[in-house]
């Protein structure tokens, strides 16, 4: 697949994945969101400890103030390959996120562990949530 595709398709699949969530409220919102979807290639072997970490992260991080989802995925098709889709409210809550030290810990951790990394920093235009 080509990058443009892949990308197409990553985004889309990020954008599918905010409406999907629970226990929020109908609304559309206009511009602002900052949006963090990243690609991770884990290599064979470390997948079991990188995802405990990446848990561990995501479950703080969505307590930080401005972190509205941090949802952690793995494709069907290649159980090495992690996709990450961060929602803040601003690049501030991004930047302190980075700060705090659960983040730094999981950088610390899993650093050796990835062997490919692909970020994709987004701004969104428009997201409409439907709750359950």
């Amino acid at each position: 697949m080509t990058q443009s595709i892949r990308l197409s398709v990553t985004f889309a699949f990020a954008a599918a994945l905010i409406a999907l969530m629970p226990g929020q409220r109908a609304f559309a919102q206009s511009a602002g969101l900052h949006v963090m979807a990243v690609d991770i290639d884990v290599k064979p072997g470390e997948t079991e400890k990188y995802l405990a970490a990446l848990r561990e992260n995501g479950a703080e991080a969505v307590k930080e103030p401005g972190c509205r989802v941090f949802n952690i995925h793995v494709r069907k098709d290649d159980p090495n390959h992690v996709f990450i889709y961060e929602v803040y409210d601003n690049a501030a809550a991004l930047e302190a996120h980075r700060q705090t030290p659960h983040f730094k810990k999981y950088a610390a951790t899993t650093g050796s562990m990835v062997s490919k990394r692909e970020v994709h920093p987004l701004t969104s235009v428009a997201v409409n949530v439907k709750g359950r």
